[in-house]
């Protein structure tokens, strides 16, 4: 059954826009020094071939505001600029090609600095996210609420507030925390304020296993409800992770269309193979799949095909052999050594020959 999205305007960043009727967009941030131009937009291009939708990157000086203009020039995704604390350094990210700016208004600390912020994004044309967290909660909300959902959304409204009171609308919102349960209801409590497009996101997760663990759950849980308009999987490490871990949550909730998709049995004693080995060899070797497929991977003639009949293409495996499927029937007898890298060939065949993977 298809869920049903809350209502959100549509804004644009650079070439992409979010809320409205779009696909939930996926993001990602660096975690290079932004001045050094050139190992920044390697890894945002490492972001993109994994298929992040929009990177964003910390803007802490003049020089990270500068080096945006030579980020622009090599990568193809929107690039957002995240700042705190200085007005300057956001304009200068806007005056350098920056498609969207990350404040928190309540951390600036006069109204006029906000204004010329509000005036140049006008100008540049560039939509600014309001991002709260339990970190920067504004003080009066704190002081009435404590750390809690209320005074996340409180300090999110009321920062909201602040831009619109300078004629500005092109906003996006988020109220994170590091609390699952704190997180998916601020959300909640927020979509029923306002129609701005919700950025979602469980900060400070933790490592790819935990973190992976409370993101699904929290954004998992509003995607599911309709709430939300673009992710973020913050994980310690590496940031590519982060973008094949939201791949692999909107695709288990049907909101990510291409890719391949990997189902494989959790083994028992009749398995006769190194499944695991071939359930990481398939999915290195097609990560860069852009057709959408459903893959099987099963351990005995048990669970595949027959329980696979589902998956587009997939093997079973058995002692010494096993068998290639595709919708249920079986197409040709394998040799155990020979699976994986059969069924990464017929996978990339599917694909029209982009892949990874070699036979």
């Amino acid at each position: 059954m298809d869920v049903k999205r809350a209502f959100t305007h549509a804004v644009a960043i650079g070439g992409i826009s979010i809320g409205g009727e779009n696909p939930v967009a996926i993001q990602s941030m660096t975690n290079t020094r932004t001045e050094d131009a050139a190992a920044t937009a390697e890894q945002i291009k490492r972001l993109e071939k994994a298929g992040c939708d929009i990177v964003r990157a910390s803007v802490y000086s003049m020089d990270c505001a500068r080096a945006i203009r030579n980020i622009k020039d090599s990568i193809s995704i929107p690039l957002v600029a995240d700042v705190h604390f200085d007005h300057r350094l956001a304009i200068a990210a806007a005056e350098n090609g920056a498609d969207k700016l990350r404040i928190n208004p309540g951390n600036i600390s006069r109204p006029e600095y906000i204004a010329r912020l509000t005036d140049c994004a006008k100008m540049h044309g560039i939509p600014i996210r309001i991002g709260v967290n339990m970190g920067s909660l504004n003080a009066e909300a704190q002081k009435r609420y404590g750390r809690t959902p209320r005074a996340l959304v409180e300090s999110a409204m009321e920062n909201i507030k602040l831009l619109e009171d300078n004629g500005f609308y092109d906003i996006v919102v988020s109220v994170k925390a590091s609390s699952v349960r704190a997180m998916t209801e601020s959300y909640e409590m927020l979509s029923g304020l306002c129609d701005y497009p919700l950025h979602l996101g469980v900060t400070e997760a933790g490592d790819i296993e935990a973190g992976t663990v409370k993101s699904a759950i929290g954004i998992g849980a509003l995607l599911l409800k309709g709430i939300g308009d673009t992710v973020r999987v913050s994980l310690t490490g590496d940031p590519v992770q982060e973008v094949y871990a939201a791949k692999n949550i909107l695709r288990s909730l049907g909101l990510c269309s291409g890719g391949v998709e990997i189902i494989s049995c959790p083994t028992c004693g009749r398995t006769r193979v190194n499944l695991a080995d071939i359930v990481s060899r398939v999915k290195e070797g097609t990560r860069n799949i852009k057709t959408g497929l459903r893959v099987a991977i099963m351990g005995c003639a048990v669970n595949g095909p027959g329980e696979a009949a589902d998956a587009d293409i997939g093997i079973a495996c058995g002692e010494g052999k096993g068998v290639l499927f595709e919708h249920g029937k079986t197409v040709c007898s394998v040799a155990e050594e020979k699976l994986a890298d059969t069924l990464i060939a017929r996978i990339a065949q599917l694909d029209g020959g982009d892949c990874d993977g070699s036979v």
